[in-house]
């Protein structure tokens, strides 16, 4: 019985030597859309300090395509040891569920969701040649000009193209949504004056409207931004639950062993709370959120049913 004891207590020894381990080789994050944008901007800024406090490479692996349905399929279907993860937005955790019939995963089973990494608001910007220069006065120009406003968003089903449905359901308006194929060229039509507004992230339209070249006329955020602290919140502007925040989160493939789910979770936190990285990011517009996997679950659900919500109520479809 004693050898027995000993064996067993030496087979667990070796096992938790074995996680203590981890990880033993590089980290691959899947992006599941391409390069330069947010969510691609999040994973390249948290690598280097994981890598500093996990003592191996953080490589970001952009795989684009159906709205981020292919990169998510393939994190699903990698292996739960810790070693492939997924930086996704909120489109993929909780839109494409409702919009996309045939997806190859389900972000509420599939995934063992580590945490929110941060969260920015829209701005509503518009044209410097646009008649409206506030809230008040798009509203009015819309219940005028009806289905003759182009609202132009990065795609059909992103978050800039949802704030606009829920922005026409709750002021009792409607718009001319054009998707783009991303947000730059949205941005790109929007300066040249070929689309009238648009709810966009506010870090990369911050420096526009610094210039000159958009006007900003509300910020979805339920408090004032800190980066352009003029700009009114639209419930500030008369317009209630519109609170609406483009956000950035981590997860893995379901099973993660507890101890691997744990390092991973303190890493990926530790890295957004570092207080360099924290501030930068906090610069161009982002909010370090860092949150449980527990609050992500939560939020991830409450998420899910909002928008659900918006797109049924709006009828909204993607080809």
């Amino acid at each position: 019985m004693k050898k027995l004891a000993a064996a067993l207590l030496f087979g667990m020894s070796l096992c938790a030597a074995a996680h203590a381990e981890f990880p033993e080789k590089p980290i691959t994050a899947i992006v599941p859309f391409p390069p330069g944008g947010s969510t691609d901007a999040i994973a390249r800024a948290i690598g280097p300090k994981i890598t500093q406090k996990l003592g191996q490479s953080f490589i970001v692996e952009n795989r684009p395509g159906a709205t981020g349905a292919i990169g998510a399929g393939l994190v699903k279907r990698a292996a739960p040891d810790g070693y492939t993860l997924m930086v996704a937005s909120i489109g993929v955790y909780s839109v494409n569920p409702v919009l996309q019939k045939s997806l190859p995963y389900d972000p509420s089973k599939d995934f063992d969701l580590l945490t929110v990494a941060v969260r920015a608001p829209n701005v509503l910007v518009a044209h410097p040649n646009f008649p409206a220069n506030n809230v008040a006065e798009l509203i009015a120009y819309l219940k005028k000009n009806p289905d003759k406003v182009t609202f132009a968003s990065s795609g059909a089903g992103s978050s800039d193209h949802l704030t606009a449905a829920l922005f026409w359901q709750q002021t009792k308006t409607q718009g001319v949504h054009v998707p783009y194929k991303g947000g730059a060229p949205a941005i790109t039509d929007l300066l040249g004056g070929h689309a009238d507004v648009s709810f966009q992230n506010i870090n990369v339209v911050t420096n526009h409207i610094k210039a000159g070249k958009l006007k900003a006329l509300a910020i979805t955020g339920d408090k004032r931004a800190a980066i352009l602290p003029q700009v009114p919140t639209l419930a500030e502007a008369g317009v209630k639950n519109v609170d609406v925040y483009s956000w950035q989160a981590v997860a893995a493939p379901k099973g993660l062993p507890k101890d691997v789910k744990v390092k991973l979770h303190d890493a990926i936190t530790g890295a957004l709370n570092d207080p360099e990285l924290k501030a930068k990011l906090t610069e161009q517009g982002f909010e370090v959120v860092a949150n449980s996997s527990e609050e992500f679950t939560r939020f991830q659900a409450q998420e899910l049913a909002r928008w659900r919500t918006v797109i049924e109520t709006g009828k909204i479809e993607i080809e």
